[in-house]
């Protein structure tokens, strides 16, 4: 099968197309035939090194990714919920070893999700990551009631569109942060108020956040903390809190987490059912083919991507 192979730490030009060995699932996987794969900032940070690559560096061959779409075509013997031919998608071995860019790819059934009838694969495959990560930050990382005040950086990106529909689904008031170009697609997603961080600054507009969820990192995490009412719940994404600002969320009182997503096929299910009764709908930003993977992560890494970016295997054309 076709795959894309990273054989070493750096710039897109490390991501090689290579043909290697279809995966044999194990007892409790499925074997998936690939329609469709969503790229993350976490795979761009992985191929330069960061990300996830001290975790996997060491497998051969190494195939980053972990957003699929796709169909079941061989199910291990210890197999329950899925069977060939079933339409499944999910977030796979996140933070492992995924080995999404691939044709096919070998996932645990407790990974996956039916993919839902009224939405094609692409869609699905741009509703893993991104919604799971808002999913679980606002329902297992943190408890965000009914009628809280939630404050969604970046949130014309991949988590941040998914985070502002959820919040509101879960009967919050939602600021969303972005560029003024993106202000009415915030808007439209069901923020309540946006605030554009090139020309108004965030502490002259909200001041008791009582939910922050913060995508981009650095010194936005010492913003955030100034308007988080005390008592409130900041949760950073892309890096870790250092002593000194967990130290000054305490000493504000509030709860201040690094929260990393996890494969969970139960959460999927919850996303399934929300993209079903259309309560989220995920927005992709552009449809890449397989043999332009190098394209969708230079895309993906100029910071200007609205939603998301989705690549699809490229089964016609012979890139060897």
């Amino acid at each position: 099968m076709k795959a894309i192979v990273l054989e070493g730490p750096g710039g897109v030009d490390q991501l090689v197309y290579q043909e290697v060995a279809v995966p044999e699932p194990g007892a409790k996987e499925v074997l998936i035939e690939v329609k469709a794969i969503s790229i993350n900032p976490v795979d761009l940070k992985t191929r330069s090194g960061k990300g996830v690559y001290g975790r996997i560096k060491d497998q051969s061959p190494l195939v980053v990714g972990w957003d699929i779409a796709g169909v079941v075509v061989q199910a291990g013997s210890e197999v329950s919920k899925f069977k060939p031919g079933d339409e499944v998608f999910g977030m796979v071995n996140f933070p492992g070893h995924g080995r999404a860019y691939a044709e096919y790819v070998a996932a645990p059934e407790s990974h996956l999700a039916f993919k839902p009838h009224n939405i094609s694969f692409e869609q699905a495959a741009a509703s893993t990551l991104a919604a799971l990560t808002a999913w679980q930050a606002f329902t297992k990382q943190g408890r965000l009631e009914k009628g809280q005040k939630v404050l969604v950086h970046a949130a014309a990106g991949g988590v941040g569109h998914f985070a502002v529909q959820i919040a509101r689904y879960l009967g919050a008031h939602v600021t969303g942060t972005s560029s003024g170009a993106n202000r009415d697609f915030v808007l439209a997603l069901g923020a309540d108020a946006h605030v554009d961080y090139q020309n108004q600054k965030l502490e002259e507009v909200i001041t008791d956040a009582d939910f922050v969820l913060d995508t981009i990192g650095g010194d936005n995490i010492d913003r955030s903390l100034e308007v988080t009412r005390a008592g409130g719940t900041l949760i950073s994404i892309p890096s870790g809190l250092n002593e000194q600002v967990t130290e000054k969320a305490k000493a504000k009182g509030v709860n201040g987490f690094f929260f990393l997503v996890e494969s969970n096929g139960d959460d999927m299910k919850e996303i399934a059912a929300l993209l079903e009764q259309g309560i989220i709908r995920p927005y992709i930003s552009k449809i890449f083919d397989f043999s332009d993977m190098k394209a969708a992560h230079e895309l993906q890494e100029s910071g200007r991507v609205r939603g998301k970016v989705v690549v699809l295997p490229d089964r016609k054309q012979d890139m060897f």
